[in-house]
């Protein structure tokens, strides 16, 4: 399938998604959010690949949503064509692990794309922000919940009401990003990142991300129970037999994601 704001490569087992409409620093429009959410449903459905990495370009992940393409938008418009539910949630609808690489800017719709992700690795040179306030609005697809429930409530109440940007070191300070590598290294970082996970029993990584997506969404004593029995389902399966049998023996296990 040919894209026109995305580019999409296949490495090892990892499936890399590149934002790529440099001349706007990557700002997402309805078309590049469509064409996102099909190459993630087709690496969804490709067994050969285990793992995804989204990333922009050395100066930005992305600037935000593309304003010139909704600022004279009405309520009706955005209610009536379900603006962001309908093209910007399939990055939360996978599966697979999703690793976001940010470089440069993340602002706006480009934060929170980011935020949907399972982790973020950051580029040095990385700045984060939701500065929607600043044109009139607020965040609208989770950046609100999703860096509140990242950073927490004064964090996130800073970003909101000020606008303002914060740096790789305060995000990864703050509990934003997972790590924070040289600009340079950022795209080999990422992708041993995700060849490292996609090395794993698929079983077996689908079920670590469940769990852990579910303590956002239950209390701690709802949550160490599904993890709990998520842990038993597991030893019904062949991976938890053969990781364990190949541990004993100190061997390589061979992964058959069942």
């Amino acid at each position: 399938m040919s894209y026109s704001n995305i580019r999409v490569e296949v490495f090892d087992g990892v499936g890399l998604i590149r934002l790529d409409r440099p001349s706007v620093l990557n700002a997402l429009n309805a078309a590049l959010m469509q064409e996102l959410g099909k190459a993630l449903q087709t690496m969804e459905a490709d067994e050969a690949i285990r793992a995804m990495v989204i990333t922009g370009s050395d100066r930005a992940f992305a600037a935000g949503a593309d304003i010139s393409e909704i600022q004279s938008k009405g309520f009706s418009d955005l209610y009536l064509e379900d603006f962001v539910t309908a093209d910007w949630e399939h990055v939360t609808r996978c599966r697979k692990p999703v690793i976001a690489a940010v470089a440069g800017l993340a602002l706006g719709g480009g934060c929170e794309l980011a935020m949907m992700c399972d982790f973020i690795i950051a580029a040095d040179s990385a700045r984060f922000g939701q500065p929607e306030v600043k044109v009139g609005t607020l965040p609208g697809a989770g950046g609100t919940q999703r860096l509140a429930r990242a950073v927490g409530k004064a964090k996130a109440m800073d970003l909101c009401l000020t606008g303002r940007l914060m740096d790789a070191e305060e995000a990864e300070r703050s509990g934003l990003v997972a790590r924070v590598v040289p600009a340079a290294a950022l795209f080999e970082e990422a992708l041993a990142a995700a060849r490292q996970i996609a090395g794993y029993s698929g079983m077996a990584v689908r079920l670590n991300k469940e769990a852990v997506n579910r303590a956002f969404e239950s209390s701690l004593a709802e949550g160490v129970q599904f993890e709990r029995r998520l842990l038993y389902a597991s030893f019904a399966s062949a991976d938890q037999k053969e990781g364990m049998q190949a541990f004993l023996e100190k061997r390589e296990p061979r992964w058959a994601d069942r």
